[in-house]
C-alpha cells in the first residue's frame, strides 16, 4: 500500500518543533496576515526562513497558507508576501483564491500551488480545471464522501489531500459568515470567533411542529457546533481511494494536542505500509481520547450521518491528560525540564515517549537550576528529574487528570 504524507499543522515555532519531533512529513504554517488561523501565533516574515530551513534540515516539508479570500485593499501586500515566498522557498503554498492563484503563478511560477479546501472541490471537472491552471495538489473539499473522492482520483493525475483528525466547522468548506455577522469579524480573513460554539437557542416561529433536534445541557445547547473529525480506523480505505495527504487540524491546539496526534497518526501509517492487515491499536485510540475534544465522527466521508453522530452534544468534551513539560536537554539518567505546569516530588507522570506507552513513572526528586533539591516547582520553572533511559530532547511530559475514556 502506498504510504501517504502525515502533515501535520505548525501554529508557532514550538508547534513546529513538536510536530517534526514525533514524525510529520510535512508541516503547514502561516502568516497572521494572510492566514485562515490569523488568531494563532504563527509567524512573523523574518521567522519564516529560519522555520523553513528548520524543517528542510530534518528532511520535512513546509507548506505556507496563503488561502484567505482578499479584498482588493490586500492585494499589494499579497503581492509583497509572493516575493517574500519566492526567496525564501516552502515546498508548497495553499491558496483559495484564483486571483491569487494567477498571482503565484505570474510572479513565483517555481512555487508548488496547493488548492485550499476553501475552494469547494467537489467534483471531476473542478479538480480538471485546477490542474488545467497548474495546481500541484487538490485539498478536497470536506462534503466529499469516500466514493466521491474515488471518482476524482479517476479523473486527475494531482495530489490529493484530506483533513483525517481534528475540529470541524460548521460551514461549507470553512467559508463561514457566522463570525462576521455576530462579531463583525471575518473567518473568511482569519479572525474567526468560533461562534458556532457559543450557546444557542433555535425558536422558528412560522414552522409549527417542525422541530430541529436540540441537544441541551446546563451550560446550553450546542446546535451549531460539531463533534471533532477521527478517520484513524479507516485509512486504508481513504488511501485505496487515492489518497496522497493526510491533514491534521490545529494550528490554534497546543503542543500536547500536535504531540500526541502526530504520534499516533505516525504509528497507524507506517503500521498500514508494513502489514496488509490493517488493526488499530486500543493503543491509539486511548491516546486520542487523552487531549481535549468534542468527541469523534467520521464527518461525510460515509455519507450524511445521523445528529447523534456529527453534532456535538456538550457532554463529550474530554481532556484526560494535563501537560506537565518539556524535555530540553538530557544527561543520561537525568533531564532538564521546562515546566508548562505545577510539579511536586511525588507526582506520577507519563512519557510520551516511544516504548513507555501507558507507563506512569514517580518523580522521585527535583532540582533546581541552581542545583539545591526541592519539593515544588511551578510553570516556567526548569528543573532537573531523574527520567528513564528512552527518554529524548522535546518529548513531553504529561499527567493524568481523570479516568481516560476511548472515542467510540
Amino acid at each position: 500500500m502506498n504510504r501517504p504524507e502525515l502533515l501535520a499543522p505548525a501554529g508557532d515555532f514550538e508547534k513546529l518543533k513538536t510536530a517534526i519531533h514525533y514524525g510529520a512529513d510535512s508541516v503547514y504554517l502561516g502568516t497572521s496576515q494572510f492566514s485562515l488561523r490569523g488568531k494563532a501565533g504563527n509567524f512573523h516574515d523574518d521567522e519564516l526562513k529560519r522555520a523553513i530551513d528548520y524543517a528542510h534540515n530534518n528532511g520535512v516539508n513546509v507548506y505556507v497558507t496563503v488561502n484567505i479570500f482578499p479584498h482588493n485593499r490586500d492585494l499589494s501586500d499579497i503581492k509583497e508576501h509572493i516575493a517574500l515566498l519566492r526567496d525564501v522557498k516552502p515546498d508548497g503554498v495553499l491558496v483559495s483564491d484564483p486571483g491569487i492563484f494567477m498571482l503565484f503563478r505570474e510572479k513565483a511560477p517555481q512555487i508548488n500551488l496547493h488548492v485550499s479546501t476553501q475552494a469547494n472541490i467537489t467534483n471531476s471537472e473542478s479538480a480538471k480545471f485546477w490542474e488545467s491552471l497548474g495546481a500541484s495538489r487538490l485539498v478536497l473539499s470536506r462534503e466529499l464522501s469516500i466514493d466521491e473522492i474515488r471518482r476524482i482520483r479517476d479523473k486527475t493525475s494531482l495530489e490529493l489531500e484530506v483533513f483525517v483528525h481534528g475540529s470541524i466547522c460548521i460551514s461549507y468548506s470553512g467559508r463561514c459568515y457566522i463570525s462576521s455577522l455576530l462579531a463583525s469579524r471575518s473567518a473568511n480573513v482569519g479572525e474567526c470567533t468560533n461562534a458556532c460554539r457559543w450557546s444557542f437557542a433555535l425558536m422558528e416561529e412560522k414552522r409549527k411542529g417542525d422541530y430541529f433536534p436540540v441537544f441541551e445541557d446546563d451550560r446550553g445547547t450546542y446546535i451549531l457546533s460539531s463533534k471533532d473529525l477521527c478517520m484513524i480506523q479507516h485509512l486504508p480505505m481513504l488511501v485505496r481511494a487515492g489518497i496522497n495527504s493526510f491533514k491534521i487540524e490545529g494550528r490554534m491546539k497546543g503542543i500536547n494536542y500536535v504531540a500526541g496526534v502526530v504520534k499516533t497518526y505516525r504509528e497507524a501509517i507506517d503500521a498500514m505500509a508494513v502489514d496488509s492487515d490493517y488493526v488499530v491499536k486500543n493503543r491509539w485510540l486511548t491516546e486520542l481520547s487523552m487531549f481535549s475534544s468534542r468527541g469523534y465522527t467520521t464527518g461525510m466521508f460515509f455519507g450524511n450521518q445521523p445528529d447523534n453522530d456529527y453534532n456535538f452534544d456538550g457532554e463529550s468534551y474530554r481532556m484526560t491528560h494535563d501537560l506537565v513539560g518539556v524535555i530540553y536537554e538530557t544527561y543520561g539518567d537525568t533531564a532538564k525540564v521546562g515546566l508548562r505546569n505545577r510539579l511536586d516530588c511525588g507526582d506520577t507522570v507519563e512519557y510520551l515517549t516511544p516504548g513507555y506507552e501507558e507507563r506512569e513513572f514517580i518523580i522521585s526528586s527535583m532540582k533546581n537550576e541552581k542545583g539545591e533539591n526541592i519539593r515544588t516547582a511551578r510553570n516556567q520553572d526548569f528543573i532537573f528529574i531523574p527520567v528513564p533511559s528512552k527518554v529524548r530532547t522535546n518529548d513531553l511530559l504529561r499527567r493524568r487528570k481523570e479516568k481516560m475514556s476511548v472515542p467510540g
